[in-house]
């Protein structure tokens, strides 16, 4: 048996969409792998109830199919469901990883990025690798077509979860379909800036280069209270705020000791919106590990 955690992920950070993501500290999913002559799935932990356990529909099945690598596979979530934080993404990354492991397939991470990728397929309905690139490889990762870029960095933040949830295809639904030249410019500019930020590890230039015209605006729209959550997150110290992939999750960049303020502001303002929500203090961390 292999036994892999992959962890959560933040994608897009704003400024790149479809492009940028990163690992987080936590939280995480385990993923046990078995060789069977066929695949089948058992899920457990947060939010199981509403993953299929069928391979068809799950996406740990398809990186199964990919890898030509049946096993009988265990789940543990420890990310919630539509949640904004790359759950899908984090069981794909480490079935991918476990099931390399198990069959001796002698992929890379990085060949195993597009394996992932398929998996979230099943989810999102295209091969997405924002989330699978970060939760394999961790750190800040750019995924292109031409493939995947990775740098770690030292970056505190804070991932507030609310108690509702938004599908990523509603999350897609919303995106408008054109933009002008001067947005742009504008996120260009401030993707630019976030990633020289991360290369620094500089959480003010991270912060400063999460802003986006186009995107944000429309999911934002989806989770109830985001506004005032963000003004908050950002009056008790976060260098910048935005939604973390499709939401509802909002991450925050702040400074090392200002993590703890900025997390109880962000799940006060929910509150106040009357959400229920949790905040976990975390950074960029690692990608998935074989236990």
């Amino acid at each position: 048996m292999i036994t892999v955690r992959a962890p959560a992920t933040s994608a897009n950070l704003g400024s790149g969409f479809d492009v940028f993501g990163v690992a987080l500290g936590r939280p995480a999913d385990v993923v046990r792998v078995e060789r069977a002559d066929e695949t089948t799935i058992d899920v457990t932990g947060t939010g199981s109830q509403y993953i299929p356990e069928n391979p068809k529909k799950n996406t740990v099945g398809a990186v199964a199919e990919a890898l030509d690598a049946p096993a009988h596979i265990r789940i543990d979530k420890g990310v919630r469901p539509s949640s904004g934080l790359g759950s899908s993404a984090a069981s794909a990354a480490a079935a991918a990883l476990a099931l390399n492991e198990l069959y001796d397939r002698g992929r890379t991470r990085e060949e195993l990025v597009s394996v992932a990728a398929k998996g979230e397929a099943v989810v999102s309905g295209e091969a997405h690798a924002d989330n699978v690139a970060p939760s394999l490889l961790g750190g800040f990762t750019v995924a292109t077509d031409d493939g995947v870029t990775s740098v770690d960095a030292d970056v505190p933040l804070v991932a507030c979860l609310p108690d509702i949830a938004v599908s990523t295809r509603d999350a897609r639904g919303v995106l408008p379909e054109s933009t002008t030249l001067g947005e742009l410019v504008s996120t260009v500019g401030n993707a630019s800036t976030l990633t020289v930020g991360m290369c620094r590890s500089d959480p003010e230039l991270v912060g400063r280069g999460m802003d986006d015209p186009v995107v944000t605006p429309a999911r934002a729209a989806l989770i109830t209270g985001y506004d005032e959550v963000r003004d908050a997150a950002l009056d008790a110290g976060a260098t910048g705020v935005t939604v973390s992939g499709a939401g509802p999750s909002i991450l925050a960049v702040c400074r090392e000791n200002e993590r703890r303020r900025v997390a109880a502001a962000m799940v006060e303002s929910f509150g106040d919106a009357g959400v229920d929500a949790r905040a976990y203090q975390t950074e960029i961390g690692r990608g998935a590990t074989v236990l």
